[in-house]
């Protein structure tokens, strides 16, 4: 009898433990989620656990306890932007064919992001300016999350080379560069000197990328309709 009641006990601690602990969880994602929000607006150091108590309506220390500092707080956004990148540009396009298609995929929906992110603004970039030579766990978060989407944009390109799909001398690190390079000028000349036709110049300049290393054929018919 006493054992079954301890038995009980156990359960319902352990069962309102578990509940604490996802609620604790989602409140967490909540302050995350109102921190991205601040910083595709003001940046990466315009975040503070005061701001962000007032976005919330909670208290300062409340925010403070799910993180413990400010830099924690500044790379649990930069780790949920780059989670939020990589489900909305890099998985999707991993049911693309290997080779140019999934090229294609991967920047057709880089591009997608890019146009929202015109409006919004980019944790990628913001904080590239802002932690460019500021050495800290920050910066590094920032870096290793911009290194693994790059990475993995050379991997597919290195894959378009493996499947035939681009030119025997194509140089797969200046392929991805390049392309690369088109996102980056696209953000500055969009949102920073609103550049009329500036999406278009972008889609143009990738499709000229495309004609330099890809094979006449492939290159037409990997092409989206």
């Amino acid at each position: 009898m006493a054992t079954s009641h301890f038995i009980a006990k156990s359960s319902a601690s352990r069962s309102g433990g578990e509940r604490a602990l996802q609620k604790g969880q989602q409140t967490k994602q909540v302050i995350v989620d109102a921190a991205l929000g601040l910083a595709e607006q003001i940046g990466l150091e315009g975040l503070s656990i005061g701001a962000l108590a007032e976005i919330t309506h909670m208290s300062k220390s409340g925010v403070f306890a799910h993180f413990g500092s400010r830099e924690e707080l500044q790379i649990s956004v930069v780790r949920e932007y780059y989670e939020r990148f990589a489900a909305e540009v890099f998985y999707p396009a991993m049911n693309a064919p290997r080779g140019l298609p999934r090229v294609r995929t991967l920047f057709a929906n880089w591009m997608k992001r890019v146009a929202v992110e015109i409006q919004s603004g980019c944790i990628f970039i913001s904080g590239a300016v802002e932690f460019d030579d500021r050495p800290g766990p920050v910066r590094d978060a920032l870096a290793s999350s911009v290194k693994a989407w790059l990475a993995a944009m050379h991997r597919a390109v290195v894959q378009a080379k493996e499947e035939g799909h681009l030119v025997a001398d194509a140089d797969e690190a200046q392929m991805a560069f390049e392309i690369h390079g088109l996102i980056l000028a696209l953000h500055y000349e969009a949102r920073f000197l609103k550049s009329p036709g500036a999406i278009a110049r972008a889609h143009t300049g990738f499709e000229n990328i495309l004609l330099r290393y890809g094979k006449s054929g492939v290159r037409l018919s990997s092409k989206p309709v």
